[in-house]
C-alpha cells in the first residue's frame, strides 16, 4: 500500500496596500494576484484608513506610501506599531532621499522600495519581510550609510526651511512663527552648515534632494 503523506498548503503572504493614487493601488495589487505566494487582502488611500483596515484586517505585510493625505506614511507606521509591535511594512514611494529612509526605518519600517522596481525586487521584498529580515535595496543602503547624524534638523528648522523654500524672508518667517527675526537668522545659519549649503537656495536644494522636506 502506498505511503499518504499529509501536505499542508502553505497561505499566501497578506498584503495591505496604502497609497493616494487608486490606478497605483490597482497596478500593485495586479502584480500581487500575478505571485501565487502573495494575495492583497485590502487597499486604501489615506494614513486613517490604514490604520483602520490594519486593525481589521491584521495583514502580514502593509506596503505604505510616503506621501498621504491628512496622516503620512512615516507617522501611520509609527501609530499602527504603536498598538501592533510586530506589524511589518514595506515603503513603497517615489522619495529616494536618505532621510526619507532614515525616518521609515526608525518608524518601524523592515523594507523601503522605490516605485517602477521590476516585480521580482517586490516579490523578493515581501519574502524577505515575511521571513522576519530588513530590505534595502543597494542604492537606498549606499544613501543610508552616507546619511551623518548631525546633518539632522530639528522641527522648528524644518518649519523655517519650509518657509525659506517658499521665498519667504527672514521678517516674514518670523511673523508667521511668531518668533524673532533674530532667531530666525540663528536657525537659517544651523540649516546651511547642517545641509552644508552656501546659501539659502542650495539649502532647499540640498534638503528637497535628500527628502528633509517635500514642496
Amino acid at each position: 500500500m502506498p505511503a499518504i503523506y499529509n501536505v499542508t498548503a502553505v497561505p499566501p503572504i497578506r498584503i495591505l496596500i496604502v497609497d493616494d493614487h487608486p490606478i497605483l493601488r490597482v497596478g500593485i495589487a495586479a502584480l500581487i494576484a500575478s505571485s501565487k505566494e502573495m494575495e492583497c487582502v485590502g487597499q486604501v488611500g489615506s494614513g486613517e484608513e490604514a490604520i483602520e483596515q490594519h486593525a481589521r484586517l491584521q495583514p502580514d505585510i502593509t506596503l505604505m506610501d510616503l506621501r498621504l493625505p491628512g496622516i503620512g506614511g512615516v507617522e501611520t507606521i509609527r501609530r499602527i506599531r504603536s498598538v501592533a509591535p510586530k506589524a511589518r511594512f514595506i515603503v513603497l514611494t517615489t522619495y529616494e532621499g536618505d532621510e526619507d529612509i532614515h525616518q521609515a526605518m526608525e518608524a518601524g519600517a523592515s523594507g523601503y522600495l522605490v516605485k517602477g522596481l521590476p516585480q521580482e525586487v517586490l516579490v523578493n521584498a515581501v519574502r524577505r519581510v515575511h521571513a522576519g529580515a530588513r530590505y534595502l535595496p543597494p542604492p537606498m543602503s549606499r544613501a543610508l550609510a552616507e546619511r551623518t547624524p548631525d546633518s539632522s534638523l530639528s522641527a522648528r528648522e524644518r518649519e523655517v526651511l519650509v518657509l525659506v523654500a517658499k521665498g519667504q524672508s527672514n521678517k516674514e518667517i518670523a511673523s508667521a512663527l511668531g518668533i524673532s527675526e533674530g532667531t530666525v537668522k540663528c536657525h537659517v545659519s544651523v540649516i546651511l552648515v547642517r545641509l552644508n549649503a552656501s546659501d539659502r537656495t542650495q539649502a532647499v536644494v540640498n534638503a528637497l534632494r535628500r527628502g528633509l522636506i517635500h514642496l
